[in-house]
């Protein structure tokens, strides 16, 4: 067995996330690429809560709706589920709580009495089961729990070892002749990439789904040399930014829609005063708080108008671990160099899906480095430059007097009101697009996948690439996925769509914003396949929209 599905389930608090995290890792080491997706509700305690592994010969990004196993630690796990059951499905359960005639009954209640162990184990002792029922060696899972599991680690051991001795072989999955590669979250993927582009402070108020590349960066701050900050609320996350700014640290911050409402006067700022800040925005359902937990592609049009003003920006949408990796270290670097704001557009699947990362795949970071000072000559924190770019100095730099300023300037930094020199700075502000599309036409801002020349083109962006590539290829079609959304690059765009006769968008929101984009340059789709529930797509769900449409 080649590609396999395992969903385990139990209520919020049970340890479903850390569990699927050793099972995704556990397969790993049999030479797979993983993908894990994961569902919950915004309650700490009590609701229903799973994730599905995905494990494929082939890379994946996407999670399939029939599953091959189902782990059940109640019997809400079998009842809501049921229906990604097929014929040939494993059913893995604690006798103790859930009543099924078939499958493999594990007593997992009786199990940690026996032990003398902890409730919350029951999760090791169903994961134990599991691997003796798909071929699993017992020594495989010793070396990831050790490599795992910090607290408690020779109980939680003792009680998978008692659950494997319980289970009976089924299935039995084969070992690929692959290398190994290690899996992370679409956060840590960021983590690093913007560790990679060169940043030294990171700010965030919590907030999902994006919460773990404040956790992940906290964690790795001293390996580093980072300063991660929490302070009260986004309006301080972005002013902070500023400051750091100002005083040449490279910074990032990183929010959801709700908070990004609160960013967007100090954007605005950093439009007006040159200060380069990279933003994070995952996306989420609303409008307002919407449903926290879940996932949407939301916020193309808010990312790309925010911030009272017109300035030039960056906005780019990564789709899987390895671009958001890279974009996010190149937006970095970007941002410095041009002096701009940057924005990374990702989502719940995207942030908190787990990869199989390959940083070969990912490419390599060969970004630009910022215009400093030369410390000849009077300083000029605004200078007027035929590209629009300013040497950079920092107020510990001797002889220098920098000088940022909210309101219109001159090229020092004063405060003025005259009109020849508003419409001069604004010129100059927004020449900057320009040199920064040239720059861009060198990276690979636009993706194509599938039949290449296929007549019918799927449009994705962001976390779709992984559904629509897996779609696009089985039903011989074209995927075309831009990256970068401002400054656009069009002439990539309409290179990868010479041949085309018909255009899919394919979207989690309500209204097609990605449609509306490329409208609004030229292009016409002729039609769309949106969702907005809050799940992303399968590849089942997406194959049977586009057959009734007959691609």
């Amino acid at each position: 067995m080649k590609d396999l599905s395992i969903l385990i389930a139990g209520r919020a608090g049970d340890g479903i996330d850390k569990s699927s995290l050793i099972i995704g890792e556990i397969l790993a080491q049999l030479g797979y690429c993983i993908y894990i997706y994961r569902d919950y509700p915004s309650i700490i305690r009590g609701g229903h809560t799973f994730s599905i592994i995905r494990c494929s010969g082939n890379k994946i990004a996407a999670h399939e709706d029939m599953i091959d196993v189902l782990l059940a630690l109640n019997q809400d796990s079998i009842d809501l589920h049921k229906s990604r059951l097929s014929g040939k499905s494993l059913v893995i359960y604690d006798s103790s709580t859930v009543k099924l005639d078939i499958g493999i009954g594990i007593p997992i209640g009786e199990i940690i009495k026996e032990a003398n162990a902890l409730d919350l184990m029951r999760n090791s002792c169903i994961v134990g089961a599991m691997c003796k029922s798909i071929g699993i060696e017992k020594n495989i899972l010793e070396k990831i729990f050790r490599e795992n599991i910090s607290k408690e680690l020779d109980l939680n051991l003792k009680v998978a070892f008692l659950g494997f001795d319980r289970a009976e072989e089924v299935i039995k999955i084969e070992k690929l002749d692959q290398k190994i590669l290690p899996i992370v979250t679409g956060n840590e993927a960021i983590g690093r990439g913007l560790i990679k582009g060169g940043m030294k402070t990171y700010i965030a108020y919590p907030m999902t789904p994006v919460s773990g590349v404040l956790h992940y960066l906290a964690r790795v701050s001293g390996e580093f040399s980072l300063n991660v900050i929490h302070p009260e609320n986004e309006i301080a996350v972005m002013l902070m930014a500023m400051g750091f700014s100002y005083a040449g640290a490279r910074v990032a911050v990183g929010t959801s829609g709700g908070g990004f409402c609160l960013m967007t006067e100090g954007l605005s700022f950093s439009g007006m005063a040159e200060l380069p800040v990279v933003v994070l925005l995952g996306q989420r359902p609303g409008p307002s708080t919407g449903l926290p937990t879940y996932t949407g592609q939301t916020e193309l049009n808010f990312a790309l108008a925010a911030g009272q003003g017109e300035f030039t920006r960056l906005v780019v949408a990564p789709g899987d671990s390895e671009e958001a990796y890279y974009w996010s270290a190149l937006s970095m670097k970007l941002a410095w160099k041009y002096q701009i704001p940057a924005i990374i557009l990702c989502d719940k699947t995207l942030n908190e899906g787990t990869y199989s990362f390959d940083i070969d795949l990912a490419g390599k970071i060969n970004g630009p480095e910022p215009l400093l000072w030369s410390k000849l000559g009077e300083y000029k924190r605004y200078q007027n430059t035929k590209n629009g770019i300013s040497a950079l100095a920092f107020p510990s730099d001797k002889g220098a007097v920098v000088k940022i300023n909210s309101y219109e300037h001159d090229e020092a930094g004063i405060t003025t009101e005259d009109k020849d020199l508003t419409v001069a700075m604004q010129d100059k502000r927004l020449r900057k697009a320009g040199y920064l599309l040239e720059e861009l036409e060198q990276h690979e801002t636009v993706k194509v996948y599938g039949k290449k020349d296929a007549p019918t083109a799927l449009f994705c962006w962001g976390s779709n690439k992984g559904v629509c590539v897996e779609a696009g290829e089985k039903l011989g079609l074209r995927v075309v996925q831009p990256m970068v959304f401002s400054p656009f690059p069009l002439k990539q765009f309409k290179e990868a769509l010479k041949g085309v006769k018909k255009i899919i968008c394919v979207e989690n929101n309500a209204t097609g914003q990605l449609a509306d984009f490329v409208k609004f340059h030229g292009i016409n789709v002729d039609d769309k396949v949106l969702k907005y529930d809050g799940r992303p797509f399968t590849p089942e769900e997406l194959e049977e929209q586009l057959e009734k449409r007959r691609c």
